[in-house]
């Protein structure tokens, strides 16, 4: 299909089917904000570069207390050596964690690039700094996983000659440019824009740009753009629509929209996307509520984009890894142009004594999504949500050492009930979990089960899948 200069024609795309069911990506903030890694609390850390400008700022008070006078932010450039980057053991450690893609800052609002572009000289992370390109080394090892590479990339620059300028002269001559270069080079399978806010998309020329990729790019069958391309776009316009920390912009929420395909929540572990060293682990997200999270946006058809925390040697924040990982089966069951997702997730596990006392107790959370097609099964993926949620009790359970599975095997049986009603439909649910089975290795829970369940809408479907999910309980 061929598609025209103009919004209509654009949103008529389909998000390709791999990201509705990719479900958790890394999101990886990481450039010369890294070096100072450092704003007031509830703020962004990785828009250090403009809050230095204000000399009121906690930013610019740390600046001056921390660093020699006369010192700029492009200085950091010196710091930012990523001695002990291992692009290999990034993508071990993603592919480990259950995540399908992830999305790296090839470019902030600072305008540094973590790869070399012609449109960048002398302010890329090849031309100075480490003198090493990024961008290539994580997509080739990730080529060895799994795990997709996408990135992030910013509309604007906060001081390019061009942009303060004449915003559409910089979007014409450096961005557009630029973007086309990153996606040739690249061929990423994500592309996430951003600093769009303040001019509509016909300054940014974004439905050009738009049609270039869905016509002409390398990855014109593949690629999953997201909705932030002007100020009227988000939730509304593009590719995947976003939530960040839950809102889409001014106050709307993803249940405020039309939602007729996939959308993302990006967010960081804390509240800054940067890493903030003055952020206590303690501010972080725990793994149990990462991973209800992660639960409840599967359930209503939604992704997790989650950021982790970088330092600017190794990528990574030494001492700081909050234990997280998941892997799932979602189901995917398809009729009469009704498809549902269930994800299932342990909220909470405590494995008590078992050696000693043979049982474990557990607690489990399991929601429903119920999505119909607008278009029947010719257009598969686009979805609007009917949100059916409600939980499942995993009760005490005696471990049977006379299991036909294996030394290590448990079985047990538990149920519980679910009652939604949304628009007039009413659903129950039951799941009976068959089977449990726990395998302790490297403080990480291993867990798999099996549930068969029913809802009750107008007419009965059975639903049965299996999954698997590990939670760190470090």
């Amino acid at each position: 299909m061929h598609y025209e200069n103009n919004w209509e024609s654009l949103n008529s795309r389909p998000v390709p089917d791999w990201f509705a069911d990719a479900k958790f990506g890394i999101f990886i903030h990481w450039g010369l904000y890294s070096v100072p890694a450092y704003t007031e609390k509830g703020q962004y850390a990785e828009w250090y570069m403009q809050q230095i400008r204000d000399k009121n700022s906690e930013a610019r008070k740390f600046h001056d207390r921390v660093y020699a006078p006369g010192t700029q932010y492009e200085d950091f450039v010196s710091g930012f050596k990523a001695e002990l980057f291992d692009a290999d053991e990034w993508a071990q450690l993603f592919e480990k964690s259950g995540a399908k893609y992830i999305n790296l800052v090839s470019k902030h609002h600072d305008g540094f690039c973590l790869f070399k572009s012609d449109y960048a000289w002398n302010w890329n992370s090849v031309d100075v700094g480490p003198h090493r390109d990024f961008c290539r080394e994580l997509k080739t090892a990730l080529e060895k996983t799994d795990v997709k590479f996408g990135v992030y990339h910013s509309v604007y620059e906060w001081f390019h000659p061009l942009f303060l300028k004449d915003p559409e002269e910089y979007a014409v001559k450096h961005f557009i440019p630029m973007l086309k270069e990153l996606i040739t080079k690249y061929e990423p399978w994500t592309l996430f824009t951003d600093g769009e806010w303040d001019h509509p998309s016909s300054v940014w020329h974004s439905t050009e740009f738009l049609q270039w990729l869905y016509n002409e790019s390398p990855v014109k069958d593949t690629i999953v753009p997201n909705d932030r391309w002007g100020k009227e776009t988000r939730g509304r316009l593009g590719g995947n629509f976003t939530t960040e920390y839950g809102y889409i912009d001014n106050g709307r929420r993803i249940e405020d929209v039309e939602l007729d395909r996939p959308f993302e929540e990006c967010r960081g572990i804390g509240a800054s996307f940067g890493l903030n060293r003055i952020e206590g682990v303690d501010e972080y997200l725990s793994s149990k509520e990462l991973i209800e999270t992660l639960c409840s946006l599967v359930s209503k058809g939604g992704n997790s984009n989650l950021y982790n925390k970088t330092d600017y040697n190794s990528g990574f924040e030494p001492g700081r890894q909050i234990g997280v990982s998941f892997y799932s089966d979602m189901l995917e069951f398809q009729s009469v142009g009704f498809r549902y997702n269930v994800a299932v997730t342990n909220g909470q596990t405590a494995l008590s004594k078992a050696a000693e006392e043979g049982y474990f107790a557990a607690y489990g959370r399991l929601e429903l999504g119920l999505k119909k097609s607008l278009y029947g099964d010719s257009a598969p993926g686009t979805f609007f949500t009917i949100a059916l949620s409600g939980s499942v009790e995993l009760r005490e359970a005696k471990i049977d050492e006379n299991d036909d599975t294996d030394s290590l095997g448990h079985r047990y049986r538990a149920a519980g009930e679910l009652h939604a009603r949304y628009k007039g439909i009413e659903a129950d649910f039951e799941a009976i979990w068959e089977r449990y089975d726990v395998l302790d290795l490297d403080d990480s829970l291993f867990v798999g089960g099996k549930y068969t369940g029913n809802v009750d809408t107008k007419r009965s479907i059975n639903l049965a899948s299996s999954h698997r999910y590990r939670i760190h309980s470090r």
